[in-house]
């Protein structure tokens, strides 16, 4: 193996005009992922009315979210050993062939195995999840072989503006497609064009990386351990189908949320058993020690938890307190997601332009903690202006929070384990989102009953227009959902504080001018085990 200070990236002999278009590329592939995850959700109840599967409509999205998250750590890996172009169109054509199969989901009737539309459509989401996971695995990864980390911020920038601009969009797109989609083919349904869409895209994608991304080999060549890759899926899958299940149906103290709990602990420690052992883990443990690993990891556990709380649930507040149709809190989302596109680019410009990540990593914090806190003091009197003007304030917050962790955790590892410590930190975000989804689901239901009878509660969950709308929720009910609001925000004010905290022991590294490892760098293990590392000294 080659000493890693002398390792420079393929990318760095790439002329800048070639590093741009092999950017373009990964950003095309990266929007395909994030589009797909708001543009299905607009799109649901017309799928699952078309395919006679309402009572599978949850499964929809954990299928994809359950392989989604699973594989990033495996990405990590696999980039580490492996031609990254490669990977990366793995990621897009696996991505595209889920796509075509969404959409094919219940033309052709029932199938062997697979049983009707709605079983196809829920084993093709999976399918996209997988190539999904290395859409969003691989950007990160990509971006550091095509730009060194002084100039790698505003690049991260660039793709937390892609994430908000998909945001804005998705929702759009797949209402406009849900509703009218059926009139640019006519008998093809509309919801099937949501996937379908995906497919020009992925095809500009593959255009780009194939034409303009040279093969981007790693420093070394090793394998992927299987046994241990088996175990890492053994622990994670229940973990996560256990935080998506209906706790009404599948109680915590329950046979089988117990069942995967227990199958979690089992393979979760059979993994780090065999991680001891092996010569070639997947996540080196040791990373752990690195406290800009470790403190950068949890800062986005916290922060994952609590975003998810602004897009999943403030909607509920929206039609069921103020009284806004459902395009209507739709369009809420908007303006955090202008907040996103405009944090993100300019901390990731100004992150460039002085070489410093930490000052914005705090000022976001902080930001996002104004934010969160003033989401939890809404009541039935707040105007739907204001709750827009909190949103702006959480998508500034947000913006410069999350890539800048990224970037400062590739600045300080070892190249040899930049896939795995970068995938590391995605999935460590995702899993705090699942995590924060599930509590905040918990504190929405126990705040309901505690407040509703047992005739408004079952209004609610039948789920019909009286849900949805304030003429036919009684004021007791609009009074619960607003304290359910006050409850689940202060809980994610409370995991952007925990985030926040975290931040403030992130150790600061100067960003590096050039590729591969330099002094100060990329030696985090030795520096663990108290070997003191001398920090890069950059020339005036």
């Amino acid at each position: 193996m080659p000493p890693t200070s002398d390792y420079v990236p393929a990318g760095a002999e790439l002329s800048r005009r070639d590093r741009i278009y092999a950017f373009v590329g990964i950003l095309l592939a990266l929007f395909l992922g994030a589009l797909d995850q708001t543009i299905v959700a607009t799109a649901l109840p017309s799928i699952v009315e078309s395919l006679n599967g309402i009572e599978r409509y949850a499964w929809v999205v954990t299928a994809y979210l359950l392989a989604s998250t699973v594989m990033v750590p495996i990405y990590g890996k696999l980039a580490d050993i492996t031609s990254r172009r490669t990977l990366e169109l793995w990621s897009i054509v696996l991505f595209l062939g889920g796509s075509f199969l969404c959409g094919l989901a219940g033309e052709f009737g029932p199938l062997p195995i697979l049983g009707d539309g709605m079983n196809q459509l829920i084993a093709a989401r999976a399918l996209q999840g997988i190539g999904g996971a290395g859409l969003f695995a691989m950007a990160f990864i990509v971006i550091a072989d095509l730009f060194p980390p002084r100039e790698r911020g505003k690049y991260q920038g660039y793709t937390g503006a892609t994430f908000g601009i998909a945001s804005v969009l998705g929702p759009l797109v797949g209402g406009f497609l849900a509703d009218n989609g059926d009139v640019l083919i006519p008998g093809i349904a509309g919801w099937r064009w949501v996937f379908y869409v995906n497919l020009p895209f992925g095809a500009l994608a593959l255009w780009f990386v194939l034409r303009r991304m040279p093969p981007l080999l790693p420093p070394s060549r090793g394998r992927l351990d299987l046994v241990a890759a088996a175990l890492l899926l053994v622990g994670l899958v229940p973990f996560v189908l256990a935080l998506q299940l209906d706790r009404r149906a599948f109680p915590w103290a329950g046979p089988v949320s117990l069942g995967l709990i227990a199958l979690t602990v089992a393979g979760i420690a059979g993994f780090v058993w065999r991680t001891r052992r092996s010569d070639d883990p997947i996540l080196d443990l040791d990373l752990f020690r690195l406290r800009i690993f470790s403190t950068g990891s949890a800062a986005v556990f916290f922060y994952g938890a609590a975003f998810i709380g602004l897009v999943a649930f403030l909607p509920l507040f929206l039609v069921n307190v103020l009284g806004v149709s459902a395009t209507k809190a739709g369009a809420a989302l908007i303006p955090l997601s202008m907040g996103v596109v405009f944090g993100s680019t300019v901390s990731g410009q100004l992150v460039s332009k002085f070489g410093h990540y930490k000052p914005f990593m705090v000022g976001g914090g902080l930001v996002l903690a104004v934010g969160t806190f003033l989401l939890s003091r809404m009541t039935t009197a707040t105007p739907f202006w204001e709750v827009t003007t909190y949103m702006v304030i959480c998508g500034l917050g947000v913006g410069p929070s999350l890539p800048l962790f990224t970037l400062a955790i590739q600045n300080a590892v070892d190249v040899r384990r930049l896939g795995q410590a970068t995938s590391a930190s995605q999935f460590f975000r995702q899993i705090g989102g699942s995590i924060g989804a599930a509590a905040l689901g918990a504190v929405l239901a126990v705040t309901l009953m505690s407040h509703l009878g047992p005739e408004d509660m079952s209004l609610l969950a039948a789920g019909g227009e009286g849900a949805r709308s304030t003429a036919a929720v009684s004021p007791a009910a609009r009074e619960a959902f607003a304290a359910a609001t006050r409850n689940m925000y202060s809980l994610s004010f409370g995991f952007v504080v925990c985030g926040w905290i975290a931040t403030l022991f992130v150790p600061v590294l100067p960003l590096r001018k050039t590729f591969g490892n330099a002094p100060g760098h990329g030696t985090e293990i030795g520096a663990a085990q108290g070997q003191p590392i001398e920090p890069e000294v950059e020339p005036a």
